[in-house]
């Protein structure tokens, strides 16, 4: 069972006691990503998050990398296009020092001009490499293809170019913009009670103060379109989808379990047809992102370049044998087991109980029982996934993004009018 408190300015505290671990893990979430950046500062959170390591009045960032592997704790945080965290995982006794670590790095960071400059080439450097993995790469085109002008369709990590101009003025102004009580959230989950973690954090949070003016989401309008993007790789690295459905939308449920029985797993049609039966590809999977306001649902493949169109054949066979036949109740049961077993057992782990406690108060404002989940989960019938698959994976609303030695996006338009009926 799960405990929340909001402070006076708005900080939400919601911890969760797991007694049979020695761990506590805890989180620091600030409700902003790359979502929120113009195209002048794109990549200016993801830019923020790493500077959070780099000192503070008291600690160097030595001092910062040392203190919880010291006593073989764990130090990270990441950022999203909605979302950026900061973490810890510790023993027990230790939970003391995490609060105290991550929260001397979230309002006392010094964002030192030198320091800046060094962490500008570092994250020029991450931009390199990036661009060196199109596996990874792929997927930002694909999103940036079908939310063209929109921020959810950046890249999280910005460009070298943003990255080089972004000022320490610009990046302090950012920051004193969003990292406010009223986008704070912290979590905590492992063998601390409700009381001690209220405790430990309140006085510590309680002072912190500021407003934070309401924001106007604008969700994205869809564009359908293919990119092509030649590349010497010994792959071509290929994703294909359509718009899906915000977090806080029911029928989510339902399609986690139709990307389930479609990709998302080595059970999946797309895995065992096209990799087991017919051994085209490496890897092929899909899955479904869900944001406050929108979604993406994606197929990935990795393949040779004589393999592009077969591939492309099969995946919108099986997407048009959903729509028109739906599926099979064993499929449906398997689905649905395979994920109620994925949720109970990431449970186990309190780095993920945390991380369920911070993104459910964010997206929904609640936070829903495992039990609850499943219950949703147990309600999805085949009626409902042909339903949805016929509103959703409409081939005519497909985008496509390729990165390798395969420009023929013409075959995609071909296959469209194909399997659009």
């Amino acid at each position: 069972m799960f405990h929340k408190v909001t402070l006076d300015n708005n900080i939400h505290i919601l911890s969760e006691q797991v007694p049979h671990v020695r761990s506590v893990a805890l989180g620091f979430w600030v409700d902003v990503g790359s979502r929120y950046e113009s195209p002048e500062n794109n990549g200016i959170s993801h830019f923020i998050e790493h500077l959070l390591f780099k000192g503070t009045a008291r600690r160097t960032a030595k001092q910062i990398a040392e203190a919880l592997d010291a006593v073989g704790g764990q130090l990270n945080a990441f950022t999203t296009k909605e979302y950026t965290c900061y973490y810890a995982r510790v023993l027990d006794e230790h939970f003391d020092l995490a609060v105290d670590l991550l929260s001397d790095m979230l309002f006392y960071s010094k964002f030192d001009a030198d320091d800046i400059d060094r962490e500008r080439n570092v994250i020029i450097e991450e931009i390199k490499m990036y661009e060196d993995a199109p596996d990874e790469l792929v997927h930002d085109i694909f999103a940036g293809s079908m939310w063209q002008g929109h921020a959810l369709g950046r890249p999280i990590i910005g460009t070298a170019e943003v990255i080089e101009n972004l000022s320490r003025d610009k990046i302090v102004e950012f920051y004193n913009a969003h990292y406010k009580p009223g986008n704070l959230i912290v979590t905590a989950a492992g063998n601390i009670d409700k009381d001690e973690v209220i405790n430990k954090l309140r006085p510590i949070l309680e002072t912190k103060k500021g407003y934070v003016p309401a924001r106007t989401i604008i969700a994205p309008a869809p564009k359908r379109d293919v990119v092509c993007r030649s590349k010497e790789t010994e792959q071509v690295h290929l994703c294909i989808g359509t718009p899906g459905l915000s977090l806080e939308n029911e029928k989510t449920y339902t399609f986690q379990v139709l990307n389930t029985i479609l990709g998302g797993g080595l059970s999946s049609r797309l895995f065992q047809e096209i990799r087991e039966q017919r051994g085209l590809v490496y890897s092929v999977y899909s899955y479904h992102s869900s944001y406050h306001d929108t979604g993406l649902f994606c197929i990935y493949a990795g393949l040779s370049k004589q393999n592009v169109d077969e591939v492309l054949e099969l995946i919108f066979k099986q997407v048009k044998d959903i729509r028109v036949n739906s599926v099979k109740p064993e499929e449906l049961q398997r689905a649905k087991d395979q994920l109620k077993g994925n949720l109970l057992l990431s449970l186990e782990n309190v780095s993920t109980r945390m991380s369920r406690l911070g993104k459910s108060q964010l997206y929904l404002g609640k936070v829903l029982p495992p039990e609850e989940v499943v219950e949703k989960l147990n309600k999805v019938t085949i009626a409902d996934i042909q339903e949805l698959a016929a509103e959703k994976l409409k081939p005519a609303d497909f985008s496509m993004a390729t990165i390798g030695p395969w420009t023929d996006c013409g075959n995609m338009g071909k296959m469209l009018e194909r399997y659009g009926n």
